[in-house]
């Protein structure tokens, strides 16, 4: 029971941190607005919080080793409060990148949060209580559907100090309330060595490192300029743009528990060479000029990066064990900079070139190359690991494995069946029940 309780104190404070972390993003449109900033400038204004929240992973990971979760995410949190309580009254376009910056501290949270929750979770449950922090995530989720909606009523100002009053009373109460693991102090961090290391020499690091800068950094990306893509692309208010968005986040954060639950049972190597395979068709629908195919795609993205999120972190304490805070804060780091990227390319392919998909052709790409590397390295690792497993073990494993790929499959046919009908527009009613025979009978056999 005790593992539980500090997850979801853990839960709770990463939740917090990203709902302040998704503040710039969500009132985006209406920094825009008010400073009448261009596509280049609004971009550079939502990237720059997710620049510093993902380069501060590494020092707060090797942090989170050396003195524990409980003292830095207190000390984060109260931290965090004063740029969010400073943002909605900067009156240049200046001084709102300088609180932007400093308030993406709050995306270091991730890394404080998974060395503090492993440590106290059993190696065979890594996986699924990761993928349960992981729901943190719905914290900017709120932050962009909520945020417009309060700021409506109250004014954008107390929607920033609601937020800092909360954080700073948190902080107080995890402070309190909060332990570290006994064995946290048993392998100390090697502070700047362990993180030269790492660069030098760690390969496993730096893939792992590139899965979530792929997984991680395209759930960033479209959470943060999801609202700003919509309603240049198809001309949305800002509160459909924010409901859309708010869907999207939504989906990617409930479907986390279920990659670390699936990587607990089939292993997260396999679990990821689904998910790579499966984003390069959905990133090409995205690409399609059209309301439907990009929803399919966009939610196809979630839920497969949601589910590659969880399968990451199952994959950083299996073979890092002593080193979890330090790895995970170059992984959280890589995957937040993979968030950082996207807005400002789909910004600079729309002003050259008029049109954004190729950065969605790009993401396909990048997607079929991890799924090689992924194929390469750790299947290999997984399947030697396979051998020494149960009977019943391996049985359960093949059966959860099978379920997973019939599902992949079978959206992928559904999307077709949507493009290849032109939205649905050349499609015969008549057809409806055979196409769901179709449907049901392709996952079956696959």
């Amino acid at each position: 029971m005790g593992h539980r309780r500090h997850l979801a104190l853990g839960t709770i404070s990463f939740t917090l941190s990203f709902a302040a972390w998704g503040l710039i993003g969500a009132f985006a449109p209406r920094f825009r607005d008010a400073f009448h900033l261009t596509e280049s400038q609004t971009a550079l204004l939502i990237a720059i919080p997710v620049l510093l929240g993902s380069l501060a992973r590494i020092p707060m990971g090797i942090l989170t080793d050396r003195f524990g979760g409980r003292a830095v995410f207190s000390v984060l949190m109260a931290a965090v409060a004063i740029p969010v309580a400073l943002a909605p009254h900067q009156t240049t376009y200046s001084g709102l990148l300088i609180a932007a910056f400093f308030l993406g501290v709050a995306g270091s949270s991730f890394a404080v949060g998974v060395g503090y929750v492993s440590r106290w979770t059993p190696a065979e449950r890594q996986g699924g209580a990761l993928g349960v922090y992981g729901l943190g995530n719905i914290g900017q989720s709120a932050a962009v559907f909520l945020g417009p909606v309060m700021a409506a009523r109250v004014g954008l100002a107390p929607v920033y100090h609601g937020t800092a009053i909360l954080l700073v009373a948190w902080a107080a109460v995890f402070g309190l309330l909060a332990r570290n693991a006994p064995s946290a102090g048993g392998a100390p961090a090697r502070g700047l060595s362990a993180t030269i290391e790492v660069l030098a020499r760690g390969r496993l690091e730096w893939l792992l490192a590139g899965f979530y800068f792929l997984t991680f950094g395209g759930f960033v990306a479209f959470s943060i300029y999801l609202p700003t893509l919509l309603k240049n692309e198809f001309g949305l208010g800002p509160a459909d743009a924010g409901f859309r968005t708010a869907g999207f986040v939504v989906l990617a954060t409930l479907v986390r528990p279920l990659g670390g639950w699936l990587s607990d049972r089939i292993g997260g190597a396999r679990v990821l060479s689904a998910v790579f395979l499966g984003v390069a068709p959905f990133a090409l629908l995205l690409a399609w000029p059209a309301m439907i195919p990009f929803t399919v795609g966009a939610l196809g993205c979630a839920a497969l990066l949601g589910i590659g999120n969880g399968a990451v972190f199952k994959l950083v304490p299996q073979y890092f064990p002593n080193r979890t805070g330090t790895v995970t804060g170059l992984v959280g780091a890589m995957g937040g900079i993979g968030g950082f990227f996207p807005p400002l390319l789909l910004a600079f392919f729309r002003g050259r070139t008029g049109a954004i998909w190729p950065g969605f052709a790009l993401l396909a790409a990048s997607a079929l190359v991890l799924w090689w590397a992924n194929h390469k390295v750790f299947v290999p690792r997984q399947q030697a690991l396979d051998i020494t497993l149960p009977a019943d073990l391996r049985r359960t494993a093949d059966r959860v494995r099978a379920g997973a790929w019939a599902t992949l499959w079978t959206a992928l046919l559904v999307a077709a069946i949507v493009v290849g009908s032109r939205n649905l527009g050349n499609f015969d009613p008549a057809l409806v029940i055979y196409t769901f025979a179709v449907i049901f009978a392709t996952w079956g056999v696959v």
